[in-house]
């Protein structure tokens, strides 16, 4: 299960973990217009990890989704 809400710098996006035990924390995926951030509660730590990247990492892990075994270099997108 996952939400979206659209909040004024940001949509964000949470990413519920359902099924069997036992089950992740929530990650929380802000967009901004200069970057991504994924963030999980750690129960372990007592502490949130957030991770940022920016839009060229996030086009990259994209790609890499649907690519296979390798090592590559997008082009500069022309605007």
């Amino acid at each position: 299960m996952f939400s979206i809400e659209h909040e004024f710098d940001a949509t964000v996006i949470t990413l519920v973990d359902e099924g069997p035990a036992p089950l992740g924390e929530d990650v929380i995926v802000n967009a901004f217009e200069e970057c991504v951030t994924v963030q999980q509660y750690d129960p372990r730590t007592d502490q949130t990890h957030v991770i940022t990247l920016s839009m060229a990492q996030l086009r990259d892990l994209g790609s890499a989704l649907d690519l296979p075994e390798g090592v590559y270099m997008q082009t500069p997108v022309k605007k």
